[in-house]
């Protein structure tokens, strides 16, 4: 029999160069390893979903397929279904943000709307300025792009103003073309940290300053624990009458209280960038799902969905205090932010211990996490991890932290 050859890609020669900044995440290498039936996953941030009502929302859809369904399975806008955009600046709303249904733009997630922005803005080498950490998933789009990413310092506060102006001063002295700001301000992906609100207007500020726009992403806005909501970014910059905000692009996103499957999310953004959107969306899909808005609207109209967010509240808070008592229980030699919502706890181990190279015995002792690698775009990070509270039940969650300290006392001087 013939010796099975090592496989090599013919067309390896033709790609484009920046496709060779296109590597799997941390988290989707993780997926086959820690959806094993006996490994506890405290790495995705998949939103626990079985509160939701989904007999009686089937109900309703079944009444929406009959009525509307030749439009639901046909081809729509570009922009996005008009009722959903009305309906999202209602959500956006309890935020502060406030726009015209002209002014949002409907992709499939947040995510696609952060691509759309990247290919809208950046030329190869062009800086993007990013928290450090950060979601691994803006990294993966800044490096498809061929974008310089440039680490923002935080705090316990979030952004630091006073740093983040003198990094802006040294780039533009140095003459770097810097195009905008990526932020997650509120329980920040994976930190956890949310912006101060004192220090919101100095951000925006200091970007309109240096002619920075800002990207405020902003999934998990409505999940505190306490159900405080902190004013966007957006809402600093409104300007009343132009009827939106000149210099901050909002990212908001279904997939973390309601519904990921559906892969919906909008954008308000200003006129000229929204022109652009729509033809980037044009140019790579045609149109968001029809199927998926419509299934949103009917939601939307016919459910609490501000019950339900505080539903989500509660339950996501009982996982995290679950957590952080594991963690102090079994892991009092480490350290980490407790954040006040969101998904996420940002854990540092010693130093000396790489959390990369012990993944693998952690999931061989049933336990699966992200390492902290991930979530720098400069290598850094080695010494921490992400553990995610928002899925496992806390006996899930504390018998998980149990499950890591038997690894990680083996290391702990």
């Amino acid at each position: 029999m013939q010796e099975n050859k090592r496989f090599l890609d013919p067309w390896r020669y033709k790609y484009a160069d920046r496709s060779h900044s296109l590597v799997a995440s941390e988290i989707r290498a993780l997926f086959e390893a820690s959806n094993r039936p006996e490994v506890i996953s405290l790495a995705g941030g998949m939103p626990h979903l079985r509160s939701m009502p989904f007999k009686a929302i089937s109900e309703v859809l079944a009444d929406v397929i009959v009525e509307k369904g030749e439009m639901m399975w046909q081809y729509g806008s570009a922009q996005g279904n008009q009722r959903l955009r009305e309906l999202v600046l209602d959500i956006s709303a309890l935020e502060g943000v406030t726009a015209t249904p002209d002014n949002v733009v409907i992709t499939s997630g947040s995510q696609q709307a952060l691509d759309y922005i990247t290919r809208i803005f950046i030329n190869p080498g062009d800086v993007i300025l990013a928290e450090a950490p950060n979601y691994v998933g803006a990294l993966g789009v800044f490096r498809s792009f061929q974008a310089e990413v440039a680490n923002v310092a935080i705090d316990d506060l979030g952004l630091v103003p006073d740093k983040f102006e003198k990094q802006l001063k040294r780039l533009d002295q140095i003459g770097k073309r810097v195009k905008f700001l990526y932020t997650v301000p509120n329980f920040h992906n994976p930190s956890g940290v949310t912006l101060a609100d004192e220090r919101r207007p100095k951000v925006l500020e200091i970007c309109k300053k240096y002619e920075v726009l800002i990207v405020e992403d902003n999934p998990y806005g409505l999940l505190s624990f306490d159900g405080d909501i902190h004013p966007s970014l957006y809402s600093y910059d409104y300007d009343a009458e132009l009827g939106y905000a000149p210099n901050v692009v909002y990212l908001g996103s279904f997939s973390k209280i309601m519904a990921p499957g559906f892969r919906v999310g909008w954008s308000v953004v200003p006129k000229g960038i929204k022109e652009k959107l729509v033809l980037s969306s044009e140019s790579a899909i045609l149109c968001p799902s029809s199927a998926s808005q419509m299934t949103l609207v009917a939601y939307l109209e016919n459910f609490d969905w501000k019950k339900q967010i505080e539903t989500y509240r509660s339950i996501y808070k009982e996982r995290h205090d679950a957590m952080v008592e594991a963690i102090r229980k079994y892991l009092p030699y480490c350290d980490f932010h407790d954040p006040s919502g969101g998904f996420y706890i940002w854990l540092k181990v010693p130093e000396h211990i790489n959390t990369k190279h012990i993944q693998a015995e952690c999931i061989e002792a049933g336990v699966a996490y992200v390492p902290g690698r991930g979530f720098f775009a400069t290598g850094e990070g080695d010494d921490y991890m992400r553990l995610s509270f928002c899925f496992p039940t806390p006996a899930h969650i504390a018998e998980g932290v149990r499950r890591l300290s038997t690894v990680l006392d083996k290391y702990v001087e």
